[in-house]
């Protein structure tokens, strides 16, 4: 980190712990001395799918999200379990989501989708060579798999019509 832009903890509390998300509020020195509250959340990181199938089509999904009150179209992904390693994440969540297994996995990158308020880390993966198994959602998870050519969901993101951050970095993602 370039000298003199890092903040220091004097003091730090969890002020909220759900199932999902853990809020803190820190009091941190600045770099000209003065103090500062900073407020975030711990999330325990996460994977996204770019999941192609052999005729070119990406795999997508369509699911309600509350914050928004409005359904989101999105790559497939979810959040690592304590222990698991993100591949074994990616292949868990690809095929609960959307009932694919791939036989081809390559780690894209690393995306981190709001760092003004989160730590959040979003991993991204292309999964290749897919073969149908079977859709495994976990109660009370509702989504709509579909597929679309990859052209057709890149244009999606330009005129607006996927805003989803995660699912924009991997569309778009040299693949």
């Amino acid at each position: 980190m370039p000298k003199g832009l890092a903040e220091t903890l004097l003091a730090g509390e969890e002020v909220f712990s759900g199932r999902l998300l853990k809020v803190h509020r820190d009091r941190v020195r600045l770099p000209d001395g003065g103090e500062a509250v900073r407020e975030y959340i711990r999330h325990p990181g996460a994977v996204a799918i770019v999941a192609l199938l052999d005729d070119g089509r990406v795999v997508l999904e369509r699911q309600f999200r509350y914050p928004l009150a409005r359904d989101f179209i999105e790559i497939p992904a979810g959040k690592l379990e304590p222990g698991e390693a993100h591949l074994e994440t990616a292949r868990r969540e690809l095929l609960e989501e959307t009932g694919y297994v791939a036989a081809d996995w390559r780690r894209l990158g690393l995306v981190h989708n709001a760092i003004g308020y989160s730590d959040e880390g979003i991993e991204l993966w292309l999964a290749r060579g897919l073969e149908q198994r079977g859709q495994k959602l976990e109660a009370g998870e509702f989504l709509e798999v579909f597929s679309l050519p990859l052209a057709e969901a890149r244009a999606m993101v330009r005129d607006g019509r996927i805003t989803d951050v995660k699912t924009i970095a991997g569309l778009l993602w040299p693949l």
